[in-house]
């Protein structure tokens, strides 16, 4: 046991971190040390630079692939924010929450919330789940065939997975009560899916618009 980050940055050979280190902490690094922890490079350039500039060797909890391409250091944290998104979309649906009074679930005479969700990962196909038992009619875009069949396989007939495109979120968005976000690159900042005009749509029409936290797997 140490009291300061300074003793452990200079005495640690390997350094275990939950969020990514902060200026200050890359700072304190040396050459041949090595960090392991989230770092999200993509969305703060400066501790990259910080980072090559130490001579450490940083390893990414984000980007630690296995062979079928899965990320397992993510994915507890992709289940997590996808379960909550449907909830927290539920929730901002809502009028006393902001918005126009749609219960996800629907009541007898009034259909249910159309819930639009772009990635077919973890944190896609948690979401999905969760809409989907709330009684939502779900829709899940993706560009990989393989993730849409597995959904399609788990969770037939109730939900709806198609292969993405410009078209098809043109298409889909504007007809949602909610849409979820859940697409990731790894080791890179996520793709521009939905565009400023569809936001504007959604503002307009008073709608939530959920996204997921950057480092969501897809």
């Amino acid at each position: 046991m140490v009291d300061t980050a300074e003793e452990i940055f200079a005495e640690a050979e390997l350094i275990l971190k939950v969020k990514e280190p902060q200026l200050a902490e890359t700072a304190m690094l040396r050459e041949g040390q090595v960090l392991f922890t989230y770092l999200h490079l993509a969305a703060y350039p400066d501790e990259a630079t910080g980072l090559l500039s130490s001579g450490a060797t940083a390893i990414a909890y984000e980007t630690v692939q296995m062979a079928s391409g899965t990320l397992p250091l993510l994915a507890p944290m992709s289940e997590i924010a996808g379960r909550m998104a449907s909830q927290a979309g539920a929730h901002y649906l809502e009028r006393p929450h902001g918005g126009r009074g749609v219960l996800i679930g629907g009541v007898s005479g009034v259909a249910p919330a159309r819930v639009t969700v772009l990635g077919a990962g973890s944190a896609g196909t948690n979401a999905a789940k969760v809409a989907a038992g709330m009684g939502a009619d779900v829709v899940v875009l993706d560009l990989n065939i393989d993730r849409l069949r597995h959904l399609d396989e788990v969770l037939w007939g109730r939900i709806v997975a198609l292969r993405s495109s410009v078209h098809a979120v043109e298409d889909l968005v504007p007809q949602s009560d909610l849409v979820i976000g859940a697409v990731l690159v790894a080791g890179a900042r996520a793709p521009v899916v939905v565009t400023e005009d569809l936001v504007q749509f959604f503002r307009d029409k008073g709608l939530p618009a959920s996204v997921d936290h950057r480092d969501l797997d897809r």
